[in-house]
């Protein structure tokens, strides 16, 4: 049972081990936190938030440290968002004096957070596994150049430019779009490259450059269908104490870009004891020693949705890293949205 007793002391417990990485004894919480109780007291206090798993004991320690399940209570009923007021008027400068398109602010958002953070932070764009192709239109800029532009039956959209060898003709870009459209409308975006390899007689017959069409939209359904996800500072890892050891810095590291690892820890089917969504939307996840943060960033009115994400020990700075990432959030919607 929490009493407050027990919450005032698993709170200080908690904040001095973020701060320190080290074990902590009921000496230091007696001194450091003014905690009016006697040693003894905390001690037991301590073994008894120890036998209901809030907290644990390293085996070359006296002290303790917190647990996941400890971490998941400090964020659920502890933790007091904030952000600097100074840190607000510099991120939005950056967002307001910077001529950017969103993808570009959400990845200076990755990097921002990142530096004030010391982790690694990404973003990861709607999942391509569940989506398929709606519409697909190529827009001439000049006779070597044009846009594709791809939505998908989310209201997901992506846009590539296409640079052709040759001129290419208006009729020809309108028949190969109008064959696309027809043929591939409600494909998964996995196998758009495989559906369009297999029209290629009806282009080859009805579309004049018909070879520098397919192969412009073959590279752009492989980007199509890969993950969207950027990712930056991850070389922070290594300089967090639960990671100087280099093979497991390694191990992250190698395992840090792959977006499915990530969207299986944080959706909602594994879902587990030690996941927890707020009110707001931002999700915490706490696996093994890593702990993950999102928050869905809404970038347009429809259901494209954008997460970022902070990775790091479990012994990060809860409070700062989720107001940081929720401000950001919201300035981009309150930018981009517009």
């Amino acid at each position: 049972m929490l009493t407050s007793r027990r919450i005032e002391i698993l709170k200080a417990i908690i904040d001095e081990f973020i701060d320190t990485a080290e074990p902590v004894g009921s000496k230091t919480l007696q001194q450091k936190y003014h905690l009016s109780y006697s040693s003894a007291t905390i001690r037991n206090e301590m073994a008894a938030l120890e036998a209901e798993n809030y907290l644990e004991k390293p085996h070359t320690s006296a002290g303790r440290v917190p647990s996941n399940k400890a971490y998941q209570f400090y964020c659920e009923h502890l933790m007091e968002k904030s952000v600097d007021e100074d840190v607000k008027y510099a991120i939005s400068n950056i967002f307001d004096q910077k001529s950017m398109n969103i993808e570009e602010a959400i990845k200076e958002s990755c990097s921002i957070i990142s530096e004030m953070t010391n982790l690694a932070s990404g973003i990861l764009g709607p999942d391509a596994s569940k989506q398929t192709l709606e519409h697909i239109q190529l827009i001439p800029v000049d006779e070597k150049t044009a846009v594709c532009i791809l939505i998908t039956n989310v209201s997901h959209t992506e846009h590539k430019v296409f640079h052709f060898e040759e001129a290419i003709s208006v009729d020809d870009i309108k028949k190969c779009t109008d064959i696309i459209n027809d043929r591939l409308k409600g494909i998964p975006l996995s196998q758009l490259t495989e559906r369009l390899t297999a029209i290629k007689p009806l282009l080859v017959e009805h579309v004049k450059r018909y070879e520098m069409l397919f192969n412009a939209f073959l590279g752009a359904f492989v980007k199509f269908a890969s993950d969207t996800m950027y990712i930056s500072g991850a070389s922070n890892m290594m300089y967090q104490p639960e990671f100087n050891d280099i093979e497991r810095v390694r191990s992250l590291i190698s395992k840090i870009n792959d977006s499915k690892m990530w969207r299986d820890l944080i959706s909602d089917k594994n879902a587990s004891d030690l996941a927890l969504k707020t009110s707001d939307g931002t999700q915490m996840v706490w696996k093994d020693d890593l702990a993950v943060i999102t928050n869905d960033i809404h970038v347009n009115d429809k259901a494209d949705t954008v997460k970022l994400m902070v990775v790091g020990p479990k012994r990060m700075q809860y409070e700062r890293i989720v107001s940081l990432m929720d401000f950001i959030g919201r300035e981009i919607e309150k930018i981009y949205r517009k």
